[in-house]
């Protein structure tokens, strides 16, 4: 009886465990099925439900800055990129709406910073650096005062 216990509670175990990493990946991918049907708040659950069991999922925050950038939440959608970036630094998408943030809010001392740091992890978006530089140098008040 005693083995007996022991194998159901074992399997038992091994199933939940199962479970929750499948359900784990289930979130992100029906999260991001909504997403692609601009769904979004029902996408933004199902992200943040993923975060819930994976905290470490740069991808679903990335995403929630994607829709808080759609809703207009600048706040919300900053706080998710730097979200990402603390996970994975080199994540270009994230470095460019950064970079689209402050170049919004002016700082262009920290889109040099991120073009920068873009520049050199650069895979698929390298054209969107060079347009902001180039937007940057048309907007950025030049120093002849010396």
């Amino acid at each position: 009886m005693n083995k007996l216990t022991k194998l159901s509670l074992i399997i038992f175990f091994t199933i939940c465990v199962k479970s929750i990493a499948t359900s784990k990946e289930n979130f992100f991918n029906q999260a991001l099925e909504l997403y692609n049907q601009e769904k979004y708040q029902d996408a933004r659950f199902l992200f943040e439900r993923n975060i819930v069991f994976n905290p470490n999922d740069a991808n679903s925050y990335l995403y929630l800055a994607k829709i808080y950038k759609y809703e207009k939440d600048q706040r919300k959608e900053e706080y998710n990129l730097e979200t990402t970036l603390l996970i994975e630094p080199n994540n270009e998408d994230a470095i460019l709406m950064m970079m689209q943030i402050a170049l919004e809010k002016s700082n262009y001392e920290k889109v040099k910073d991120l073009s920068e740091r873009f520049s050199k992890v650069c895979n698929k978006l390298c054209n969107e650096n060079k347009k902001i530089q180039d937007s940057l140098k048309n907007i950025q008040p030049e120093n002849n005062e010396s």
